[in-house]
């Protein structure tokens, strides 16, 4: 399967994971609906780590499965119609406020994954159960499937909203989540792999899970899980805290099996279409479709840097250096419903992503690859931090960092921010246009914005690495308590080459304004109508 493939039915069912298959064990003991395997053994971070490590030293082995003929030959209405019950929820029978149920295996999901329910530090295997199923109208008999058949994944609900989980991780190493709004959206990975770099890209699966069973009144859940794929493996420890905004309290080892090009660290993955930045696929009747709109970065040096999505038409690969970042993202900042005009999946309700590392991350990049897509569903967009130093074979690497899934991240710049980036054809309205320019209008409001509104001078400060810069204009757009920056772009003659642009407000030499970066492809000369 090829990553365009593979994304695109991620983002349909979440995505897809692997594992050995699950042992079957003739003395499994029912509880609660749930069959344990074994006996509970000893469990903490550090195991955790120790099996990661030990496992990185042995050959790499496929976790796929092949799955029984009518599990394999589910389309996906008959997926979605099969439902673990909730009587057979873990936890259901704790006083607790989390609840876990399982996703069943089948559809583009071939690989079990194991499952270990952790109570007072040991942890004992929990054993697929076709009695802890609603088949639905998937036509499968629980009771014919094998003993050992496994999950899928699992997701985490509250106990006073069993019907809604909050986070789920389903597929490779894919997991989702959501704050206060309930809509899921962009995903996290636990890692990514060579992405972008013209080779195959590498899926890494979570291959086991271990769920701590939480306190009475605790209000985080935390997960273990192993990683395994043919470069890498890993140990996870995630302490999710349901709220308005979701934080996952990330710690990582990772321990490598060959030099690895392109490590990525804490990557997103989201999907953009059409925006008002971007029109180049609006044959849809709704305005705007997108997870998320932009990249912000907060660098090592204090800057904020606000990089605008695009649908390209071939694949756009970006490295933006720093040194011990202070956070980055992907956000949707544009939470309008009358953009969208989507009653359907609420674009204007997904989640922004943020990343905030824990510690000194060192030198790299954060890189941005942006592919080609005509479909919502395929996934196009992946943010990641690529450390600098390639890992080595036998290194540990050691990488915490936090997750925050909300509406608005928890760090935003003190100064104005983008809230818009529209572009479109240039010249002087009423005048005859003589020579092609492409016209860009950037909206900026907070910070000190609204108090300068007829009372400063605030200019457009404009950068381009290529072709000629006119019609600058810093102007007030009242209806935002803010300002609007215009320019047109005159690009070489005949020229296709990728222009970077670099835009800010400043006054009286003063930045007002985040750093608003571009990256602007313009038509071949025979397709630069002036109309």
């Amino acid at each position: 399967m090829d990553r365009r493939d593979f994304l695109q039915r991620a983002s349909l069912a979440l995505a897809a994971f692997g594992l050995p298959a699950l042992p079957a064990c003739a003395a499994a003991e029912r509880q609660l609906g749930l069959r344990r395997i074994g006996q509970p053994q000893p469990f903490d971070f550090a195991a955790l780590k120790g099996q990661a490590r030990a496992l990185s030293q042995a050959p790499y082995r496929s976790h796929k499965r092949t799955l029984p003929p009518e599990v394999e030959a589910l389309d996906w209405d008959q997926y979605q119609s099969i439902r673990y019950r909730q009587d057979h929820a873990l936890w259901a029978d704790q006083p607790g406020r989390f609840q876990a149920r399982f996703f069943h295996l089948g559809l583009y999901f071939h690989s079990p994954v194991r499952m270990f329910d952790v109570v007072d530090g040991k942890a004992q295997e929990l054993a697929y159960d076709g009695a802890a199923f609603d088949y639905g109208n998937s036509g499968i008999h629980g009771g014919r499937l094998p003993a050992d058949l496994g999950f899928a994944g699992f997701r985490l609900n509250t106990r006073s909203d069993t019907e809604r989980d909050f986070a789920a991780f389903l597929g490779a190493s894919y997991f989702r989540a959501v704050g206060k709004e309930g809509q899921y959206g962009q995903s996290a990975r636990g890692l990514a792999i060579d992405t972008g770099t013209g080779r195959p890209e590498e899926f890494p699966d979570f291959i086991a899970y271990y769920l701590e069973q939480p306190a009475r009144d605790s209000d985080t859940v935390v997960v273990h899980g192993l990683l395994d794929s043919p470069s890498v493996t890993g140990a996870y420890r995630f302490a999710i805290t349901n709220g308005d905004v979701l934080l996952m309290d990330i710690d990582s080892a990772l321990y490598p099996r060959r030099e690895i090009e392109r490590l990525g660290i804490a990557p997103c993955t989201s999907m953009y279409q059409v925006g008002e930045n971007d029109r180049r696929m609006a044959w849809d009747w709704r305005p705007e479709i997108h997870d998320t709109d932009g990249l912000s970065m907060w660098s090592g040096a204090g800057e904020w840097i606000w990089r605008p999505l695009c649908n390209p038409a071939q694949l756009r690969f970006n490295m933006f250096v720093d040194d011990n970042p202070r956070g980055f993202g992907l956000l949707q900042r544009d939470r309008d419903f009358d953009h969208y005009q989507d009653d359907g999946v609420f674009y204007e309700k997904r989640p922004c992503l943020w990343v905030e590392p824990k510690g000194q991350w060192g030198e790299g990049s954060v890189q941005l690859v942006e592919i080609p897509t005509v479909d919502e569903t395929f996934d196009n967009i992946v943010a990641f931090w690529n450390p600098k130093q390639k890992p080595q074979p036998g290194q540990e690497l050691l990488v915490g960092y936090r997750l925050y899934w909300g509406a608005q991240p928890p760090a935003r710049p003190p100064l104005a921010h983008c809230v818009a980036s529209r572009t479109g054809l240039g010249g002087v309205i009423g005048k005859k246009r003589e020579y092609f320019s492409w016209r860009f209008a950037v909206d900026f409001e907070g910070g000190e914005l609204a108090g300068l509104i007829d009372k400063a001078e605030v200019e457009a400060v404009v950068e381009a690495s290529s072709g000629r810069v006119e019609v600058v204009s810093a102007r007030p757009l009242r209806e935002i308590n803010g300002y609007r920056a215009m320019f047109d772009l005159v690009p070489p003659d005949g020229g296709t080459g990728q222009i970077d642009i670099r835009l800010y407000l400043r006054s009286g030499g003063k930045a007002l304004t985040e750093t608003w970066l571009y990256q602007y492809s313009p038509p071949p000369a025979d397709q630069r109508t002036l109309y």
